[in-house]
């Protein structure tokens, strides 16, 4: 008897033991639902909205305590940028300080300044830079030509013709022997004029003569029948100009070694093509300025009038 109602007495704290857990669950459940709800501001979508926008609004108070931070705080004084003048070399600076700011100079004055202001020690090109009154995106105004300076430029130019015969005076010249070189992508010539019944030939290589302004053309007089007398010129010092992107013909009229003299007559005879070749849509104000200056020297302005 005894020991049945101990039995007994066991299968009830068994099953108290199994309910226990089961009980604790039901309340933790029915805690959280107390905690969060399907909808409105107890629901755990509010509840992490308003988290994150706490976040937020921390953040955004850390940032403008640093950024106080940063304004209460001596700023660093700025060194102001140099004149240009001043970040040059001594030797550049030494013959700038000869050349007058502002002042415009007859072209005789120029050119001897020019010569008494190169900086460097080997001879030196003199550069002339004319900035014209033209569009070079119209057609007509795409000012270009080419001439013979009457000194020369003062370069040794080498010079290949791409011609069926021999030509006198030339550094290379036969279809065969330029076409065997440009296959191996090897260019040794400054200058290539051609025949026009041999373009065809050259059309293949464009773009490798083309990007180094050695295609052939004919308003540069490298596309002639007369290539005795192209080549005689290349030697004798033909050059050829044309407008850039911002209607500036830049080009190099001869070496410091050629004295005033000399320099003068190939400064006229540029200034001279230039001209004739002035646009008919360009009424006035054709030349707006002219510049001169040498390899690594300063500008000087020319003026205008006098020209």
């Amino acid at each position: 008897m005894a020991t049945k109602k101990k039995q007994e007495v066991e299968a009830v704290e068994a099953e108290q033991i199994v309910e226990t857990p089961v009980a604790a669950e039901e309340a933790a459940v029915e805690v959280v639902e107390e905690k969060t709800a399907k909808a409105g501001k107890r629901s755990a979508k509010a509840q992490r909205e308003e988290a994150e926008k706490e976040a937020k609004e921390e953040r955004k108070t850390h940032r403008s305590e640093v950024e106080a931070d940063e304004e209460s705080k001596p700023k660093q004084k700025a060194n102001p940028t140099r004149p240009r003048i001043e970040r040059q070399g001594k030797k550049f600076r030494d013959v700038a300080a000869k050349v007058e700011k502002g002042k415009a100079y007859k072209p005789e004055e120029a050119l001897a300044l020019a010569i008494s202001t190169s900086p460097v020690k080997f001879d030196a090109t003199v550069e002339l830079h004319v900035n014209l009154n033209v569009d070079p995106k119209v057609s007509d105004q795409n000012v270009r030509d080419n001439l013979v300076l009457p000194a020369g430029t003062g370069k040794s130019v080498r010079i290949a013709v791409f011609a069926d015969e021999k030509v006198d005076g030339a550094d290379v010249s036969g279809v065969t022997a330029i076409t065997n070189a440009l296959e191996k992508g090897t260019i040794d010539f400054d200058i290539l004029i051609a025949t026009p019944a041999n373009m065809p030939k050259l059309g293949k290589y464009a773009r490798l003569l083309g990007p180094r302004g050695l295609m052939p053309n004919p308003k540069s007089g490298t596309v002639t029948t007369d290539v005795d007398k192209a080549v005689a010129e290349a030697k004798a010092g033909r050059v050829e100009y044309r407008v850039d992107s911002t209607g500036i013909v830049h080009l190099g009229i001869g070496k410091v070694s050629f004295g005033a003299d000399k320099l003068m007559q190939n400064l006229n005879a540029v200034v001279a093509s230039i001209k004739s070749n002035k646009p008919a849509s360009v009424k006035s104000g054709y030349i707006k300025a002219v510049h001169l200056s040498t390899s690594m020297g300063p500008g000087i302005t020319l003026a205008v009038s006098e020209l």
